[in-house]
């Protein structure tokens, strides 16, 4: 039968668990069994896609077009596999499905409740992922934490689970925070016992705690934890402040995490094959040559906007033995003149980063202008690769007030424009250009230096293009188009007479992996390390 895996969270949200979920996973994977991983965000979104990223962080893309919570990322990244967008489960979803099968007449005569038909419905989306996906083994995280209003349906429908599945094939794993207060000198367990209390009383008994803080855990705290929470010592582990998330798994691994987790889900086990990782995470410290780069973006205040790019260029990094110290540029500070625009060329390469709006485009198209210029390594992406687009309009081929209609619908000369099959769209949520699709690389440029194949795939997030009436225009003043869409749309552009200068509307750091790193980021990487000789 499939074993399910439920993780759950207490105390405050942005513990890790996402990590922590990811890193079992792994450790789960490597003893030989099929692992898929689900993140339950209990909002009423139906999908992240329409959030801001300072509300949530990064909005991830799965290859079939699903706008996901962050966390997938980790799964993927961890797991080394493309997961599904029904791999990510909402509270909008879930409600959604329900009211349309009320209005379809599947209650027929019933009162529609929370329970069954809610919790129903959770544990049917659950089981539909462990179908399709035939995996051995099922991680389900629960985001928020223990006693929000949110939650409760989510935990009320795995509590069931347990009961249906049996105690042998669901387990549980609480994650929860023990502060360490400088005044005493002490990790306060308290949280975490109140946490695990109030999930008990939910009707859910963890089978395993791990333990956050800034320290690690001592005998003292793990008796506490265990007795309060009903468990023996062996079951609470700790998972302190680490120097790169990626050392999770090995930390839990040497605690006997993955044995006790086999033994409690009647699993056989052998001990993980976990050289290959660590070998990364060894690449990933040791790499000690500094490169400098410039992250010019809108949401730069909180870097989980951007958390794929900056795991790209870290498994990059540690692919070619640098390290990658990023210097993050708010893009409406440049236009505000808070930054100076030339700042950037204090470091190595520039990352002109992906974003919507009117709100810092002027600011990216000024960095964009002195990259080119100073002849930088420069990367554009998604709408940084049309900001270039823009700024090589304007200030090479000499196209005053050239624009993209999403910055300045009244522009006389609309470089970038609404994508055709966008005009009709009226619903904002789910109606991009989304996921993976394929990509013509044209032979004898930088891209096809980069992929080595004609045929390539990327995932994508946007609604706006290249207007193809400046597609000559553009390539006649000099612009190398050496990407192009199957519909005849350029993806990819270039300069020739530029060490690196190269933009792409898709956004390959989704596909980037600690032991497959993508092949963009490792390029631009290797060339702004030339710049810091």
């Amino acid at each position: 039968m499939t074993k399910y895996l439920v993780v759950t969270g207490g105390v405050l949200s942005g513990l890790g668990k996402g990590v922590i979920t990811a890193s079992t996973g792994l450790l789960l994977k490597s003893l030989g069994y099929s692992v898929t991983a689900i993140k339950i965000d209990p909002y009423v979104n139906v999908d992240a896609g329409t959030m801001n990223p300072y509300m949530h962080g990064e909005v991830f893309v799965t290859d079939d077009g699903g706008e996901t919570d962050l966390d997938m990322g980790h799964y993927e990244r961890f797991l080394n596999t493309g997961l599904s967008k029904k791999n990510n489960i909402t509270t909008g979803q879930i409600f959604m499905k329900v009211i349309e099968k009320e209005r379809a007449g599947a209650y027929l005569g019933q009162c529609v409740q929370i329970i069954p038909h809610v919790t129903d419905e959770v544990k049917s989306r659950i089981s539909e992922v462990s179908r399709e996906t035939g995996a051995d083994i099922v991680l389900v995280e629960i985001g928020g934490t223990i006693g929000d209003i949110e939650g409760l349906p989510f935990l009320e429908a795995v509590r069931q689970l347990r009961m249906e599945e049996g105690v042998d094939n669901v387990a549980f794993i609480h994650v929860a925070l023990a502060p360490f207060l400088p005044t005493t000198g002490e990790l306060k367990t308290k949280p975490v016992q109140h946490s695990v209390q109030e999930l008990r009383r939910i009707g859910i008994q963890p089978d395993a705690v791990i333990v956050r803080s800034t320290a690690w855990l001592d005998d003292e705290a793990r008796r506490k934890i265990a007795l309060y929470s009903n468990l023996p010592q062996l079951a609470v582990f700790s998972v302190p402040d680490l120097d790169t998330i990626y050392r999770v798994p090995l930390v839990l691994n040497e605690q006997d995490f993955t044995k006790y987790i086999a033994e409690r889900m009647k699993l056989k086990y052998t001990d993980p094959d976990l050289g290959e990782w660590r070998n990364y995470i060894e690449r990933l410290i040791n790499a000690n040559r500094g490169v400098s780069i410039a992250m010019v973006g809108k949401y730069t205040k909180l870097h989980d906007s951007y958390i794929s790019i900056v795991e790209a260029l870290n498994h990059s990094g540690a692919l070619i033995g640098v390290k990658p110290n990023l210097k993050w540029i708010e893009a409406s500070e440049i236009e505000e003149g808070v930054v100076k625009p030339e700042s950037i060329l204090e470091s190595n390469g520039v990352i002109v980063l992906p974003g919507f709006g009117r709100r810092g485009a002027e600011g990216k198209i000024k960095a964009i202008e002195i990259a080119r210029e100073s002849k930088k390594p420069l990367l554009g992406i998604c709408f940084g690769f049309q900001l270039m687009i823009v700024e090589y309009a304007r200030n090479v081929i000499g196209l005053s007030g050239a624009n993209s209609t999403e910055v300045d619908p009244q522009t006389h000369h609309p470089v970038i424009d609404l994508l055709p099959e966008q005009r009709a769209v009226n619903r904002l949520g789910g109606t991009m250009r989304l996921g993976l699709h394929p990509i013509k690389i044209t032979a004898g440029t930088l891209a096809y230096e980069i992929y080595g194949k004609e045929i390539i795939y990327e995932r994508h997030r946007h609604r706006y293009e290249v207007n193809a009436k400046y597609i000559d225009l553009l390539e006649s003043g000099g612009l190398t188009i050496s990407g192009w869409s199957i519909d005849g749309f350029p993806e990819i552009i270039e300069l020739k007479d530029s060490d690196f200068y190269l933009g792409i509307q898709a956004h390959p750091e989704f596909r980037s992996r600690p032991l497959n790193p993508s092949p963009i980021y490792v390029k631009f990487l290797e060339r702004a390390a030339l710049d810091a000789c």
